[in-house]
């Protein structure tokens, strides 16, 4: 797959990364790579989903900075898949449910 090839990568962060601004920061850093897509808790309480899609370079920065977290954070395991890009997302948004 090359660079700057449009894909989608869809995580779950597990840890402590609910009540510690981890979808404020994964929002930030993502729109900063210019990705689009959505961040929300999961119902579990220790666990965050993250969906982006944007070229693979970006998505590959982005993966990586969900290993860290912000300040607070405590990121016990990050498992993510690739995807094609689908399209239907215009823009990175924080999900409620």
């Amino acid at each position: 797959m090359a660079e700057h090839e449009q894909a989608s990568l869809h995580c779950l962060v597990f840890g402590r990364v609910q009540g510690v601004g981890f979808r404020f920061f994964v929002q930030d850093r993502a729109r900063e790579l210019g990705l689009v897509g959505w961040v929300r808790n999961r119902p579990d309480g220790r666990s965050v989903e993250v969906y982006a899609e944007g070229p693979r370079s970006a998505l590959e920065q982005l993966r990586h900075a969900l290993h860290s977290g912000p300040p607070g954070a405590w990121v016990e395991r990050v498992e993510c898949t690739w995807g094609e890009a689908t399209g239907a997302q215009r823009a990175f948004e924080i999900r409620r449910t």
